[in-house]
C-alpha cells in the first residue's frame, strides 16, 4: 500500500486544496465544486449536467476548439462529471504540463460565456444521452429506484434531466448557476502529481484571483422521510433487471464504515462475496450481482443488482433474501470478522493504486468532510468494528420492512 500522506492547505481566497505529491511524469488535477442535481430547483432539473457540457464551448479567452485542444494535444485528458452533490471538472497529463492544466480549468470555471448557438448544439447531444439511457434497462433501472426511493425529492431527480427540462434551458439559467456556485469558496480543488506545494499554491492563487469569492446559494432542503416499494414494470428487451435496497447511514454517521465493510462482505467486488458465491457460482442465476453502498450529507442508501433470465428473477430474490436473513441472524466468527476486514483494506488500497481514482477520493472527501483521513485513520476505523456492531446494522437496515425492489420484467 502506497504510504503517501496528503496535505490539506487553504488559498487566501478560501478554496480548499488537497495535495499528494508522488513520484510520477503524470499529475492529476481536479476541481470539485458542491454543485450537483441536488442543488437543482424544480425547474433546473438536469441543469447542473447541461452546464457541465457547457462549460467546454468557450470562454472570454478561449473558442470551444481551443478548450477541447488544449490538454489533448499535449497527450492529455480534460473530462467532467456531474453527481448528486458534486461537479467535477478534471485532466490528467504529463507533469511538465502542470501550468497548461491550472490556466486552463481556471479559465473554465471563471470565463465561460456559454455562447447561444453551442447551447443549442449541445441541447441535441444531451437528449441523443437520454434516449441512449431510455434505451438502457441496466442503466435507467437504477434512477428510477433512486426516484422511488426519494420520491419527491432532489435526491431522487435524474442528473440527466427531461426532454423538456433540457430543452428549456437557456444561458441566462447556465449564468445564473454558475454564479451561486462557482465561487472560491464552494470551491476544492485536488491535486496528485510532482509539483512543488509552495509552486502549485503560487499558480493558484494566479489562476484564481478572479473567482468571485462567495455567493448567496438556495437552502438544501435534507432528506427526512421513508419510502419503501416494491415495483414491477415491464421494460426489459431480452433479461430482466432487478434492484433491491434501502437507506443506510450518511456520511456524516459514525456508523458509514461499518455499513461499508458490511456491504463489501455481502456484494462487493471480490469473487468471493456472499451473493457472488451463492447466486452466481453455486445456482448460475446471473452473470453478475453487486451491491453497492451510496452516502450523501444527511442519508445514504445500499442496494442490490443483478440482471438475468426471467425465469430466475424470484429464484435469485429469494437466494438474496436467504442472504440478508443469515446476516441479520447470525454474527460474524472473529476469523470470519479478521478476514472481512483485510478484504476491505486491500480493496481501499487497490483504489489508491491508481493516481487519477485518488486524486478523485481526495477531492470528494475534502468536499464532503473538509479533511482528509490518513490510511492509518481509516485502518483504525476498520479495526474499531465488532462482529455485534455488523449483527445491529444488518438487522436494522437489512430488516423485510424497510426493503424496497424495482424489478424491470422482458
Amino acid at each position: 500500500m502506497k504510504s503517501y500522506q496528503p496535505q490539506c492547505e487553504v488559498l487566501s481566497n478560501g478554496t480548499k486544496l488537497v495535495y499528494l505529491k508522488v513520484p510520477s511524469q503524470v499529475a492529476h488535477l481536479g476541481f470539485f465544486f458542491a454543485a450537483g442535481s441536488r442543488h437543482e430547483s424544480a425547474n433546473q432539473i438536469g441543469l447542473a449536467h447541461f452546464l457541465e457540457h457547457c462549460l467546454f464551448k468557450g470562454t472570454k479567452k478561449r473558442k470551444a476548439l481551443h478548450i477541447l485542444s488544449r490538454i489533448d494535444a499535449v497527450g492529455g485528458e480534460l473530462n467532467a462529471y456531474t453527481a448528486k452533490e458534486e461537479m467535477c471538472l478534471y485532466a490528467s497529463f504529463s507533469k511538465e504540463h502542470t501550468q497548461r492544466a491550472i490556466d486552463l480549468l481556471s479559465d473554465i470555471s471563471i470565463n465561460s460565456v456559454f455562447p447561444p448557438k453551442e447551447i443549442e448544439k449541445e441541447k441535441e447531444v444531451i437528449l441523443d444521452e437520454i434516449n441512449s439511457y431510455l434505451d438502457s434497462p441496466s442503466d435507467k433501472i437504477f434512477d428510477d429506484f433512486d426516484s422511488l426511493l426519494f420520491e419527491a425529492h432532489p435526491l431522487g431527480q435524474n442528473i440527466l434531466g427531461t426532454k423538456e427540462s433540457v430543452s428549456s434551458f437557456t444561458q441566462a439559467d447556465l449564468q445564473a448557476y454558475v454564479q451561486q456556485y462557482f465561487t472560491a469558496d464552494n470551491l476544492v480543488v485536488s491535486f496528485v502529481g510532482n509539483m512543488p506545494l509552495s509552486r502549485l499554491k503560487s499558480s493558484l492563487e494566479k489562476s484564481l484571483s478572479e473567482m468571485p469569492l462567495t455567493a448567496k446559494r438556495p437552502t438544501v432542503h435534507p432528506f427526512d422521510k421513508q419510502t419503501h416499494f416494491q415495483q414491477k414494470r415491464k421494460e426489459a428487451n431480452y433479461q430482466a433487471h432487478a434492484v433491491l435496497g434501502g437507506l443506510a447511514p450518511s456520511y456524516h454517521q459514525d456508523e458509514r464504515v461499518a455499513m461499508s465493510l458490511l456491504i463489501n462482505i455481502l456484494g462487493g467486488p471480490a469473487l468471493n462475496s456472499r451473493l457472488n458465491l451463492s447466486i452466481r457460482e453455486r445456482y448460475g442465476y446471473a452473470y453478475s450481482i453487486e451491491a453497492n453502498y451510496h452516502t450523501f450529507a444527511d442519508t445514504g442508501y445500499w442496494q442490490i443488482y443483478f440482471g438475468c433470465e426471467s425465469k430466475n428473477i424470484d429464484k435469485t430474490i429469494r437466494l438474496i433474501e436467504k442472504e440478508l436473513e443469515k446476516l441479520r441472524q447470525t454474527e460474524l466468527t472473529p476469523l470470519q470478522l479478521l478476514q472481512a476486514k483485510r478484504q476491505y483494506k486491500g480493496h481501499l488500497a487497490l483504489g489508491m493504486d491508481v493516481n487519477s481514482g485518488l486524486m478523485q477520493g481526495l477531492g470528494k472527501s475534502m468536499l464532503a468532510f473538509g479533511q482528509i483521513d490518513t490510511i492509518a485513520d481509516m485502518h483504525q476505523a476498520i479495526d474499531k468494528i465488532t462482529a455485534a456492531e455488523i449483527l445491529g446494522l444488518a438487522k436494522d437496515y437489512f430488516s423485510k420492512d424497510k426493503l424496497s425492489s424495482l424489478i424491470f420484467e422482458v
